[in-house]
């Protein structure tokens, strides 16, 4: 299922920080061109790659949830024997959240270091998305921060496509969302009056505008609100909101906005039914983020993808709590790097019965991972997503049945899901919008 669009407030850091990360160079696409990299010998490790902006200006842990997720999940494999005998052998890179830092990342694990595929995929300027697919690498369950996943072959982000991805994002140019979490705030909450609060900053105010749109096709009366990005009047923005009796509150701003914006909120006496945020702060950093703004913090919901990471009694997420239990903190982001690396190792034993792309021994090659990321079957990760699907639509569907995965914070129990993310579905329109 593919998200309304990237997530909320990974388009909002990376607009805000198009002056400090830069383009980047390019080394030729014909650098890639014809180099057909030999299957490791049976019984040699697997070698994949992570590239992560782990030392974006953003901070250190904005992008790393999902590059942590991946290693936990390859060092429990590799406990337990790996892949057929063969150990996964993780190679990472830290492109620095720069256009320039992507490309030397992708040369070091494409060229150099002949990766076999990605995995778990974060980059906030993923400069070199185009020579990973032209040279045919898969990369499998990164997280859309850009409009990569939805522009090239053999790049399979975590939430899926149905874009025809030959080299232009989406459609001529054009993405689609749904509306589904607006309808499920409407039909399961009530909810009619819905702020939109953004910074007078060109991408925050054009993603405000995605969302107002969004939800007056699900017939909301919407009140906007926007704050200057150097000197934001958090407070005048939420007595509007709270004259204007909003149920819901949606934003276009970065952590720092947002828990400014809850703590203007419990000032003026602004109660809602919902903030909702989104999956990158879906996280167990909650109380620390938000602990000047106790009435907004429990007022904090998120939705996303994937199942949350507080059901226990789901085996495949206690099987991934188990094995992070050691982590300070905890992230939705983090579940969805472990779903990744899943997916990954699930193509790679696909390679034992692939008669047209294997090796003789049956070796685990990019074009066998390929062909399997690309069948067709839609991926749910042990139920740990939502069914993630590829398709290659000519013309993008009006309507789609979608569904969405939702939490609610309580100071006393963490995220609370709201209902089995299987059944939180609906049929909603699907909007276009401009990447």
């Amino acid at each position: 299922m593919r998200r309304p669009v990237l997530a909320a407030e990974a388009l909002a850091v990376a607009a805000l920080l198009m002056a400090v990360a830069g383009c980047g160079s390019r080394l030729p696409e014909s650098d890639f061109e014809g180099r057909n990299t030999a299957p490791a010998p049976s019984g040699a490790p697997i070698r994949v790659g992570i590239i992560t902006s782990a030392t974006s200006p953003v901070g250190g842990s904005a992008f790393t949830g999902p590059r942590d997720g991946a290693k936990a999940y390859f060092e429990r494999l590799n406990a337990r024997g790996g892949i057929d005998g063969r150990k996964v052998d993780v190679r990472t890179c830290d492109d620095g959240g720069s256009g320039v830092g992507n490309n030397e990342c992708v040369d070091k694990l494409v060229e150099e270091d002949e990766v076999v595929a990605l995995v778990a995929t974060s980059s906030l300027d993923y400069a070199g998305a185009s020579r990973v697919s032209h040279a045919r690498v898969p990369d499998v369950g990164g997280q859309p921060i850009g409009a990569a996943y939805d522009t090239y072959p053999h790049l399979y982000g975590i939430y899926g496509s149905l874009a025809p991805r030959e080299g232009k994002p989406g459609w001529d140019g054009k993405l689609i969302g749904g509306t589904e979490v607006y309808r499920y705030f409407k039909r399961e909450q009530g909810a009619r009056t819905a702020a939109v609060v953004s910074y007078n900053q060109a991408a925050s105010a054009a993603y405000a505008r995605l969302v107002t749109r969004g939800l007056k096709a699900e017939g909301y009366k919407v009140v906007t609100e926007q704050v200057d990005f150097a000197l934001p009047n958090f407070r005048a923005a939420a007595a509007d909101l709270k004259e204007q009796g909003a149920d819901l509150v949606f934003d276009a701003m970065d952590t720092h906005g947002n828990a400014q914006l809850c703590e203007a909120m419990d000032d003026v006496g602004a109660k809602v039914t919902a903030k909702v945020t989104n999956v990158q702060n879906w996280t167990s950093s909650v109380a620390d983020d938000y602990k000047d703004a106790p009435h907004c913090r429990n007022a904090l919901w998120a939705t996303g993808s994937s199942r949350n990471y507080e059901d226990t009694d789901h085996p495949a997420v206690r099987e991934f709590r188990d094995a992070v239990k050691g982590d300070k903190a905890l992230s939705q982001w983090e579940l969805e790097g472990w779903a990744a690396a899943m997916w990954f190792t699930d193509a790679a034993k696909s390679c034992r019965g692939d008669q047209g792309n294997r090796g003789d021994r049956g070796d685990v090659t990019r074009a066998c991972v390929d062909a399997f990321m690309h069948r067709g079957t839609p991926y749910s990760a042990r139920g740990l997503l939502l069914p993630v699907t590829y398709e290659q639509r000519a013309e993008p569907p009006r309507t789609r049945r979608t569904c969405v995965s939702v939490a609610r914070w309580k100071d006393s129990e963490g995220w609370v899901t709201q209902g089995d993310m299987s059944d939180n579905c609906f049929k909603v329109p699907q909007l276009s919008y401009q990447p």
